[in-house]
């Protein structure tokens, strides 16, 4: 069986860019591309702590983990997913799966399609989570439907390990997580 890329969604910095430029390519492009459209909700309330994006090479600018925790804890899905992926990395705290699984949650709980992916990947490693191969299906189904991604194919590549019942499983807690808006759609 192939492997998902459960590579989680991350967030641009100094070490990662040595590691995975294509990677912070993209990141900055899309950082840059929603900035043109609409302001980040995530931070809307201190529009200081966000650069105007001149320069297409520079990484995104994001705020301190003080302030991304206090936008975080106000309800902000992108500070949330910021967060979680702080935690998931160890990039300026200790790596910490369980605090990522968490932060991840809130932002998945929202809507946030990156959260939702992060969440898939947690849960098909068993990191932070008990490894849930239906669980990890369902995330991967909702994040693909927001356009994220890998998504699609991961879901497709882990539909081939789990049996029709599970894969029928996984589509409908999805149908039920979307019917709710994603509240309560974990355990």
């Amino acid at each position: 069986m192939a492997r998902p890329d459960t590579r989680r969604v991350a967030q641009c910095t100094p070490s990662l860019r040595l590691r995975g430029a294509r990677l912070c390519s993209l990141l900055a492009v899309s950082v840059l591309m929603a900035g043109l459209s609409r302001p980040s909700p995530a931070f809307a309330q201190d529009p200081a702590s966000v650069a105007p994006a001149t320069d297409v090479n520079a990484a995104p600018v994001v705020p301190d983990i003080d302030t991304l925790l206090a936008l975080a804890q106000q309800g902000h899905p992108i500070a949330q997913f910021n967060l979680g992926v702080k935690y998931d990395f160890g990039q300026g705290v200790d790596k910490d799966p369980i605090q990522a699984v968490y932060w991840y949650r809130l932002a998945a709980a929202q809507g946030h399609g990156g959260a939702q992916y992060n969440l898939g990947g947690m849960y098909f490693e068993g990191v932070g989570v008990q490894r849930n191969l239906v669980r990890a299906m369902m995330w991967f189904t909702l994040s693909a439907e927001t356009g994220v991604g890998g998504a699609a194919k991961n879901r497709a590549v882990l539909s081939r390990a789990l049996s029709a019942e599970q894969q029928a499983q996984a589509r409908a807690m999805a149908l039920a997580c979307r019917q709710r808006a994603f509240k309560d759609c974990e355990p």
